[in-house]
This record gives C-alpha cells, sequence and structure tokens, in this order.
C-alpha cells in the first residue's frame, strides 16, 4: 500500500468499526433498558420552557456533543501517541469507546431520564444514602478541580507564541497573539449574540446567517492584531480563570448559550476539516506504530529512582499500564459526560428511544474526534512533536490539512483557526466545570444565593489558580494524569451505581459491571502511584522543581489520595445498600 493511502485506510476502517459499534452494541444496549416512549419523560412531564424543554433529536445530539467534546479527546491522544506510539492508541480509542465510553454515556442518561432528570450524585443519594452521596460530591468537585487546571494550562499554551517567520511567507506573524486576539473577540461576538436574541428575538436562522459568518471574520481580524494580546502564560491563566468565574455567575442565555451555540459550527468546521484532511490531504504516518520498549511494560517501573529531585516524567508519561489509558482519557471514556448527561442532556429528552443516539452516539462522535487528533500527531515526526503542547499539534495539523484546500497564501488564517478551534472547545468545559463546581459547593454546605454562588465559584476557579501559578510550567503532563485519572474513576462510580440500580431492577447489568471492574483497577492502580510519587518526593524534601517551582507531584500525591478515600467510602456505601436490600 502506498504510504499516502494507510492513514485515509484506518480512518475509513475507524468510521466503518465505530459504525458497526452503534449498529450492534448500541442496539443492544438499547434493548437491555428496554427503551419506551410511552414513558412520560422528565422533559415532557415538567416542561417549563426554560430547563425542562422537549427538543428534537438531532438538535439535542448538536448541543450534548458540543458540550462533551472538549479538549480531553484531543489532548488525551497526543500525549499518549507521544509516549508509546499511535497503535495502541488507536486500539484502546475504537475498542474502549464502543465497549465502555459509549455505554457509560448511554447508561447515564438513561439512568437519569428514568430518576426524574436527577444527576448521578441526587441518585447516589436516593439508593446508597447521604455518606454516599457525600463522598461523591467532594469527588466531583476534586476532579472538577483537575477539569479545570488542566485545561487552563493547555489552552494558555495556544496563547502564548514567539513571533516567527512562517516558512514561505515573508511577514513575521505572531500566531498564539492572534490566537488570543481571535478568542476574546469570539466571546465578545457570543455576548453580543447573547444580547441581541434576549432583547431583539431576531429568528435563530438570521442570527445563524450573521454571526457564524462573523466568528469567522474574529478569526481573519484575529491575524491582522496578532500582537496586541502578548502575554506570559501566567498572565493567561489569571484571565482565563478569572474569565470562568465571571462566566459562572452570569445568566446563560447572555455567554453559555450562545457561546455553545457558535462553538458547535467551530467544533463542526473543525472535524469535516479533519475529515477532509485525513481522507484526501495524502499525508504519511510519520510516527512509529509502537514505542513501547521492557521498561514500560514495567509495571514496577515507576520504583526506580528519579534523576533529579522533583523529576516524575518517567513513570507517568511512560508506564503503559495504567497510564495509557487514563492519558487518552475522554477519548475512551469520560465521568465528566455522566455530569453533562444528568446535567442538562436528560432535561430534554423528548423520548426514551432518543438515548441511544444522544447518549451512544455522541460518544462514539468523540471517540472519531480522537483518531482526526490522533491523526494531527501521526503526520509529523517524534523530532517536530517533542516537547511540543498538544494544543499546538493540533493546531497545526488542522492548519496542515486546510491549507491543502485553501492554499499556501491563507495559512495564517488557517493556522490561528486550528489554533482556536482548541481553545473554543475548552472554553465551554472550563466555564461549565467552575459552574458545576458553585453548584456543588452550594449544595454541599447548603448555601443558596448569589454570594454564596460567587464563593463557591471563586474557591472552584481560585484553587487552580494557585496551583498553576505556584507550579512549574511544564507541570501540565502531571497535571493531565491525574485530571485523566480522577475523570475516568469517576466513569468507574457512576458505572457502579447504574450497575447497583440494574441489579435492584432485576435486569442484566454484566455489560456495566466488566467496565466497572476493568476501568475502576487502572484508575485505583495509576493513584496508587501517584500517591507514591508523591510521598517519595516528600521524604526526599523535594518540595521544589530544579527552577525553583512548587513540584506538582506533591500536591498531585495528596489529591490522589483523597480521591482514594472518597472512593473507598462510596463503594462501602455501596456494599451496605446491596447487603440491606431485600432479596
Amino acid at each position: 500500500m502506498p504510504p499516502t493511502l494507510e492513514l485515509p485506510f484506518i480512518a475509513a476502517g475507524v468510521l466503518v468499526v465505530l459504525t458497526l459499534g452503534y449498529l450492534l452494541y448500541g442496539t443492544f444496549i438499547a434493548r437491555q433498558y428496554r427503551l419506551d416512549d410511552s414513558r412520560t419523560t422528565p422533559a415532557v412531564l415538567k416542561n417549563d420552557g426554560e430547563d425542562f424543554i422537549p427538543t428534537r433529536p438531532f438538535y439535542l445530539l448538536g448541543q450534548h456533543f458540543s458540550a462533551i467534546a472538549a479538549a480531553g479527546p484531543i489532548a488525551g491522544p497526543i500525549f499518549a501517541c507521544m509516549a508509546f506510539g499511535w497503535g495502541p492508541c488507536l486500539l484502546w480509542i475504537v475498542l474502549g469507546v464502543i465497549l465502555i465510553g459509549a455505554v457509560h454515556d448511554f447508561s447515564a442518561l438513561i439512568a437519569s431520564v428514568r430518576h426524574g432528570a436527577h444527576s448521578i450524585a441526587e441518585i447516589a443519594r436516593e439508593t446508597l444514602g447521604r455518606r454516599a452521596w457525600l463522598a461523591l460530591v467532594c469527588f466531583i468537585w476534586l476532579a472538577l478541580l483537575y477539569v479545570i487546571t488542566a485545561f487552563t494550562q493547555i489552552t494558555s499554551s495556544t496563547f502564548v507564541g514567539k513571533a516567527e517567520e512562517l516558512e514561505g511567507l515573508s511577514t513575521t506573524f505572531n500566531k498564539g497573539g492572534a490566537v488570543a486576539a481571535a478568542s476574546t473577540l469570539y466571546l465578545v461576538l457570543a455576548l453580543l449574540m447573547g444580547i441581541v436574541q434576549r432583547f431583539l428575538k431576531p429568528p435563530m436562522w438570521l442570527s445563524t446567517l450573521i454571526f457564524v459568518p462573523a466568528t469567522l471574520g474574529c478569526i481573519w481580524l484575529g491575524t491582522r492584531i496578532d500582537d496586541a494580546l502578548v502575554f506570559g502564560p501566567k498572565f493567561w491563566y489569571a484571565a482565563i480563570l478569572i474569565y470562568c468565574l465571571v462566566a459562572s455567575m452570569l445568566p446563560m442565555w447572555l455567554l453559555q448559550q450562545p457561546r455553545g451555540y457558535l462553538g458547535g459550527f467551530v467544533l463542526y468546521f473543525a472535524i469535516a476539516v479533519g475529515v477532509m484532511g485525513v481522507l484526501f490531504g495524502g499525508f504519511e504516518i510519520r510516527q512509529p506504530a509502537w514505542a513501547v520498549d521492557a521498561d514500560k511494560l514495567n509495571p514496577l517501573a515507576f520504583l526506580s529512582p528519579p534523576a533529579a529531585p522533583g523529576e516524575q516524567a518517567w513513570p507517568i508519561t511512560n508506564m503503559l499500564v495504567p497510564f495509557l489509558f487514563v492519558t487518552i482519557a475522554c477519548g475512551a471514556c469520560s465521568g465528566f459526560h455522566g455530569l453533562i448527561c444528568g446535567g442538562t442532556t436528560s432535561k430534554q429528552i423528548a423520548k426514551e428511544s432518543h438515548c441511544k443516539s444522544i447518549g451512544f452516539g455522541a460518544m462514539l462522535l468523540e471517540g472519531f474526534v480522537a483518531v482526526i487528533a490522533l491523526a494531527t500527531i501521526m503526520i509529523v515526526t517524534p523530532e517536530q512533536s517533542r516537547g511540543a503542547p498538544p494544543a499546538r499539534i493540533y493546531g497545526d495539523g488542522l492548519a496542515l490539512f486546510l491549507t491543502k484546500f485553501l492554499g499556501p497564501e491563507a495559512f495564517l488564517f488557517c493556522a490561528t483557526f486550528g489554533a482556536m478551534a482548541f481553545s473554543t472547545f475548552v472554553f465551554d468545559t472550563l466555564d461549565i466545570s467552575t459552574r458545576l463546581g458553585r453548584y456543588l459547593l452550594q449544595e454541599l454546605f447548603a448555601a443558596p444565593g448569589r454570594i454564596a454562588g460567587f464563593l463557591g465559584a471563586a474557591a472552584t476557579a481560585g484553587v487552580p489558580l494557585l496551583m498553576l501559578l505556584f507550579a512549574d510550567p511544564n507541570a501540565y503532563r502531571a497535571f493531565w494524569t491525574l485530571f485523566g485519572t480522577s475523570n475516568q474513576l469517576l466513569a468507574a462510580l457512576t458505572l457502579l451505581s447504574i450497575t447497583l440500580w440494574l441489579k435492584r431492577s432485576g435486569r442484566r447489568y454484566w455489560y456495566t459491571l466488566a467496565p466497572t471492574v476493568f476501568v475502576g483497577s487502572i484508575t485505583v492502580w495509576a493513584l496508587v502511584i501517584q500517591c507514591f510519587m508523591g510521598a517519595r518526593d516528600v521524604a526526599a524534601g523535594a518540595w521544589r522543581t530544579g527552577a525553583g517551582n512548587l513540584n506538582a507531584t506533591i500536591p498531585n500525591g495528596a489529591v490522589a489520595l483523597a480521591l482514594l478515600g472518597l472512593a473507598a467510602v462510596f463503594v462501602v456505601e455501596a456494599v451496605r445498600a446491596v447487603r440491606r436490600a431485600p432479596a
């Protein structure tokens, strides 16, 4: 097979497998839940025109997909490919997303619909008791802190760039500054759209015709003012998290809804560019399929001493098991999706039969997004990708794909679009995570009101800001690892709750129990390793890295220990609930 046909062949094969997974395994899972359109869903029963709104499945699929598709399925596969090669990454994405990730999302969605559109934490309180609910709420809040920390650090890397001479062009261009300017203009545009929709109430088709092209105009204008917002990473940490704080307190109609709507078009355009580039771009695969040696296969490799105090890159990034799985994170399975399913999507399901396409189908689409992200690193050499942030690799990859069709004279626009597409995906997750963190703290302390809400949002955004300001700028890999681990352990706890619900209902439950055991085992092992590494550095007095910054391994180890404890409490309460249940 010619080298230029290998990538299209792989992509086409993945599309076929994912389609078969939806038609065969997705249908099987749907039968297990006995979807029944004669049941009245919460969206219909509680229709209030605000939170509970029966929505057509096509539009709800787009909204749900935009909410779940963020940096996870992009950065994770790129990180993992650097360490292990593209072969094991591709295998885990495809198998994981069909057998685990899509089952998790579908199950979380139908469980929420059957429980009055309650969240997984509320379902746990109803079925397992207050202590299980308390442990799960604390676990989710800690996990959200690492979602915000990891995504903020990676997003800031798209805004920080050196002025560079682009190949074949005579102009000096700061891509980071262009992305920062375009992203800022995009947020202002979303605010303007929210105000227009709220007070002028034009038809949606008219707003779409105006504001979607204006979004592309923001990208073009960003390339013309690329030197207007040139700052260091710590400035962007603060700016992004202040944005999260403010956005989480604003009415959803003002920013979140219009930004999500416009961001959906950017997302679909990026996917279309990725598909066209992979299938018809004529790119060769330049990364190794297998980059795993004997050391990476050693399950006790983390016991080897670090090269220097505070070093932790070897055991965290390079052990195939368990870190391949938790590094790819949302590309195969994501507990965060369960929060979206129970938080907003279940309140808009008009019929139970829609759960299959929205829950199972959207996760398979996210798996394909992960494959596109993997392709953006497969087309560059290991030397070109070594040390580069995933956001830069993904953005440059999309730029290469798009330039193939628009021509080299459009490279400035293409490069800015590629990087802004990444940051656009993340903005939605960042302020939703901050908003969810605010809700959790207010619920935990029974403190309604705007002042309590502001304090909750400030705590949820402030803790990540402190970690980022004092940690090493290159600690994003360590933060990402704990984010991926906590995210997938949350998925295991969600699946455990659903398994107990199915068991109590007298239904078969092996299809949720098996993923629970597998994902739970992998993530617990990953947390144990991170606890060990943190304890090792504490014992060695390695509180700071060689550059004098906070050694991220130590706070990560402490949080990993807390997550293990909270998960243990939840599992113990689940076992007690099973024993209390009548035979």
